[in-house]
């Protein structure tokens, strides 16, 4: 569940990581039960291949062994300990991505930009053909919370806010 680069680890859920000195990352976004992009793996390549001088730890909530028969409540072990995983990992992080792809509804990215967004460093995508795009500009602009239609200008924005820190 962990993957190492030389400064960049990355753990997916239910992975268990130690946050040490080094700038936690959160890819919060479009997944769609699995049928969403794959947009997880493009960032992390993108951030493995930066240079970082500081080490850098990406959490991301894609699990390889998701099951979507799992029932989504309180008392299925599995579901609770994914979402549990998600809004630890979202109060851990330094920078909280949030990505709305196109042709996703993506409600619980909704639900986490609107609990998390505002409270630190976030930087969020949404593309053109986002069902709710308006909704999220309107959000993001209201609360100061970069926003990006352009995934090349995201990409390079969030590899760039990294190297700042």
């Amino acid at each position: 569940m962990a993957e190492v680069s030389d400064k960049v680890e990355v753990v997916k859920a239910p992975g268990n990581y130690e946050v040490g000195d080094r700038v936690v990352i959160f890819l919060g976004g479009s997944i769609e039960m699995g049928t969403a992009e794959t947009w997880q793996e493009e960032i992390t390549k993108r951030l493995k291949e930066a240079p970082f001088s500081k080490q850098v730890l990406i959490l991301n909530p894609r699990r390889d062994d998701w099951d979507s028969t799992w029932k989504q409540e309180i008392g299925n072990p599995q579901f609770n300990e994914q979402v549990t995983w998600e809004l630890k990992a979202q109060e851990t992080a330094d920078l909280l991505i949030y990505y709305f792809a196109g042709g996703t509804k993506s409600p619980i990215t909704f639900l986490e930009l609107g609990a998390f967004g505002e409270q630190g460093s976030s930087i969020v995508y949404c593309s053109p053909e986002f069902w709710r795009k308006g909704n999220i500009d309107i959000f993001c602009d209201r609360y100061g919370i970069p926003c990006y239609s352009d995934k090349e200008e995201f990409y390079s924005v969030v590899v760039e806010d990294i190297l700042n820190r």
